[in-house]
């Protein structure tokens, strides 16, 4: 069954986002996991267009928010205001009061309303006044950033970038696939020919579900060895936390359910650990001097560490 709505939920993607199975696939992947999602590309590659499909083919509540400099910490949480007709102060919800949130160009604001998705993505919940006021579940955070432009821009700190669980890069469709675009766009807008393909009560189900997911000790022994090797990696500052093992194998989980299994395999874990790992690296000086980045250094890993045999099920 969930393989079956993952197909529709894929190819309902699909229709807007064009050419890139594997980027919608792998978002899936992480919204099964519990997730949050940084895309991070150049402008006009379908970042908001990817978010805004999975929030109305998924059935979820969202809101979008475009930070930009004078964003403040209030337009993500939302503030109190006095009512003077009850004498009461009462809460207003803000951007972050949905199922799914889109946080457009989130390296455009300043650090202060950036560290105001650090609750609501870790807790669910937000504190007001003392008040703590939980979010609708699911609750799903899709950020979007430019790397390139660094004019106006404040980047990510590690503690920040720790709470997404992937980082995702959509690259230009192929000459075949910006054809298919323009001639989808030009009639209508193909976002409003989407049709809801479950719910978010559904989604919880599988978030659920995947906790009953298979991972036998050999796999996680094999994950967790990956991620130290990147603690010990002389062009490494930083390596893996253990909130980023945790993510791996969340990750590899929802890998094997979105192929038909209820157990995880070595390769589950290869597929996603570039995508998992790669921004919660920071690399020493010498790496930039070596040419090598995050996704190369974990490569090397992946070839270096020996993956486990699997007999059975």
């Amino acid at each position: 069954m969930i393989v079956e709505q993952s197909k529709q939920i894929i190819a309902e993607v699909n229709k807007a986002f064009i050419g890139k199975e594997e980027i919608v696939e792998k978002v899936l992947m992480t919204i099964y996991a519990g997730g949050h999602v940084l895309l991070e590309d150049a402008p006009g590659v379908g970042k908001t267009t990817l978010a805004l499909a999975f929030s109305k083919v998924l059935g979820l509540s969202s809101k979008r928010i475009q930070f930009t400099t004078d964003t403040l910490p209030s337009d993500i949480t939302g503030f109190t205001m006095y009512n003077r007709e009850n004498n009461q102060f009462e809460y207003r919800e803000g951007a972050a009061n949905c199922q799914l949130l889109l946080a457009d160009e989130i390296n455009r604001t300043s650090p202060k309303t950036q560290s105001a998705l650090l609750e609501v993505m870790e807790e669910h919940t937000i504190t007001i006044d003392g008040e703590t006021h939980a979010l609708p579940s699911p609750f799903i955070c899709i950020a979007t950033q430019n790397p390139l432009g660094a004019a106006g821009t404040q980047p990510l700190p590690e503690s920040q970038l720790d709470r997404f669980m992937v980082c995702l890069s959509i690259g230009y469709p192929t000459l075949e696939n910006q054809m298919k675009i323009i001639q989808a766009q030009r009639n209508q807008n193909p976002l409003l020919d989407f049709r809801a393909v479950t719910n978010g009560q559904n989604v919880l189900e599988i978030q659920n579900y995947l906790s009953s997911v298979k991972v036998t000790d050999s796999i996680l022994s094999y994950a967790i060895k990956l991620c130290e090797e990147t603690r010990n990696h002389p062009l490494v500052e930083l390596g893996i936390s253990p909130r980023g093992v945790s993510a791996l194998v969340r990750m590899a989980r929802a890998n094997a359910v979105i192929r038909e299994r209820n157990y995880v395999i070595p390769e589950d874990v290869q597929n996603i650990f570039a995508d998992v790992c790669a921004h919660r690296l920071v690399l020493r000086p010498q790496a930039r001097v070596e040419g090598m980045n995050a996704r190369d250094i974990l490569g090397e890993i992946l070839n270096q560490v020996k993956p486990p045999k699997v007999s059975e099920r």
